[in-house]
């Protein structure tokens, strides 16, 4: 096993999808480019690190989506979505398939919900409730979201190849 995989077809690498618990999905023109599975979490992003402002986005090609997600030890029920980074000019498209890999791997993992700190103030709650999150767990200063499956999951990830 290498420290790093990476998996471009979900149906193929379903087996190491299940298997791995860190991952970073990449979609590029509203498809999935790849899932690059990691040893480690991701923790730290540059703009929690450095006062970047509002307006940072990630170097690279345009219309192209990164999210970040984790299963922690001990949560094995549950995916961080830990971080999302679109380059300029991303499309909605292009989050749209990273988030159904995201639904696709929750259902090859049959995990019971996916979790979320929506840090960010552009995400509106009418928007995160569209994609079926709901608040979780409120804190002060905190945005918590959760998406629950409990063996339900959305058609569309559960047949999806990777070709969202």
């Amino acid at each position: 096993m290498s420290v790093i995989e990476t998996v471009t077809d979900l149906a193929a690498g379903a087996e190491t999808l299940q298997r791995r618990r860190y991952g970073r999905i990449e979609t590029r023109a509203g498809k999935l480019a790849s899932v690059q599975l990691r040893p480690w979490p991701h923790l730290l992003s540059w703009p929690e690190i450095w006062p970047v402002g509002p307006a940072w986005r990630p170097d690279g090609p345009p219309d192209r989506c990164r999210l970040y997600y984790n299963q922690p030890r001990g949560h094995e029920r549950f995916i961080a979505l830990k971080y999302v980074a679109c380059t300029p000019g991303t499309s909605y498209r292009t989050l749209a398939a990273a988030l159904a890999v995201l639904d696709t791997i929750a259902a090859i993992k049959r995990v019971d919900a996916l979790l979320c700190d929506a840090a960010n103030e552009r995400l509106s709650e009418r928007f995160l409730r569209r994609w079926g999150w709901e608040p979780h767990a409120p804190a002060w200063r905190r945005r918590n979201y959760i998406r629950r499956f409990y063996g339900v999951y959305p058609s569309a990830a559960v047949a999806s190849t990777g070709a969202c």
